[in-house]
């Protein structure tokens, strides 16, 4: 009868662990895209402050390939928690 009550205990806690596991995972990458998302829209307010100031066009470019990266890796962060299991 001890072993069987161990045996429980440890499939239970497995169990736990796994769902824990996974909402953790999930969270993660939530949080990981809501930041990329930040990053990008700071990008974009970067972009709009160089286009109605400065108008360098290297500098534009590369606030661009910014804000174009960072919402990619926002978009990829998003589409992996979906994807948890």
């Amino acid at each position: 009868m001890g072993i069987d009550w161990i045996a429980a205990a440890w499939r239970s806690a497995m169990t736990v662990l796994r769902v824990f596991w996974k909402a953790a995972r999930q969270l993660f990458h939530e949080m990981t895209g809501t930041l990329f998302a930040l990053f990008a829209i700071s990008g974009a307010i970067a972009i709009w402050r160089l286009w109605s100031n400065a108008r360098i066009p290297w500098l534009l470019a590369a606030a661009a390939a910014y804000t174009i990266t960072m919402l990619y890796f926002s978009v990829t962060s998003f589409r992996s928690a979906r994807r948890v299991r």
